[in-house]
């Protein structure tokens, strides 16, 4: 197979239907890794049958990672080999219905105690204020906070949408402190040099540094739970469920309502049935 050649139109058929890039790399990716894996089986995709694909969706290690290998494949026979039908039986397998396990409002303030970083507290501050994934914290520039109206643009999120969240005030003497110190130019976390990003590797093991500090051992802490925290959070203070969606950047309200399953304080304040009976 002339692999190189089909990953170059699938990439620009990508890129015409305005993909975001960060989606282009994903896609193309599994693509490139499904066609090597049949190079030297098939002559060229179209031949590729159903079975072989079915074989390979099933390397996948999760079902989010079988989720995506699809959404990546589908696309590649619909858009650049223009066989739409070959995904005709192959659907989307169930989604998994865990929940995630979140921080309590107190264990992240233990965080931000142990943290004596000025950029570490910047960067946590930042994920859990807005919460913001990791691929829009380190693509923040300092151009997107508008101290005027008091929000911060996330450009170009998953999905290629741009929306808005709140500029909490009490961020703001933090992020002038940390600019005093690092004169960061373009991106409010520089890298090794003022024009290169932070990276999301780094990212993560500032907060599970951070919660090794505050010892929080007994639930796994990544810097996508940060996030999962801050949406619980307003859930239980009162926040509008529908505002909470904006915020997040939810195409579907279904994927915010999650957040009232997680809430604890939602569940803990329901008065049971037993408490009416006499035992």
């Amino acid at each position: 197979m002339e692999i190189p050649k089909y990953i170059e139109l699938y990439r620009k058929d990508l890129v015409l239907k305005n993909y975001a890039k960060s989606s282009i790399e994903n896609y193309v990716s599994q693509v490139t890794n499904f066609l090597y894996k049949h190079d030297g089986k098939f002559t060229e995709p179209s031949k590729i049958n159903e079975t072989a694909i079915k074989d390979w969706l099933l390397l996948a290690n999760s079902i989010n990672g079988r989720k995506h290998r699809i959404s990546a494949l589908k696309l590649f026979y619909q858009l650049t080999i223009k066989q739409p039908m070959k995904f005709k039986h192959i659907e989307y397998p169930r989604s998994e219905k865990k929940l995630p396990i979140v921080l309590s409002v107190e264990e992240i303030q233990k965080m931000f105690l142990v943290c004596e970083n000025l950029k570490h507290k910047t960067i946590f501050a930042l994920l859990y204020s807005c919460g913001l994934r990791v691929s829009e914290l380190i693509n923040l520039q300092w151009k997107h906070i508008d101290r005027s109206r008091m929000i911060i643009n996330i450009i170009a999120a998953k999905g290629n949408k741009d929306r808005q969240v709140m500029l909490t005030p009490d961020l703001i003497p933090l992020l002038e402190k940390y600019y005093k110190e690092y004169r960061s130019v373009i991106y409010v976390l520089n890298g090794q040099n003022d024009s290169a990003q932070y990276s999301s590797r780094s990212v993560g093991e500032v907060i599970k540094q951070l919660a090794t500090k505050a010892g929080i051992d007994n639930k796994r802490v990544y810097t996508h739970l940060i996030r999962h925290c801050t949406f619980t959070h307003l859930v239980e203070q009162g926040t509008d469920i529908a505002i909470i969606q904006k915020l997040a950047g939810h195409s579907n309200i279904k994927t915010t309502n999650m957040y009232c399953h997680i809430s604890h304080n939602l569940i803990s304040k329901i008065q049971s049935p037993l408490s009416r009976i006499q035992l």
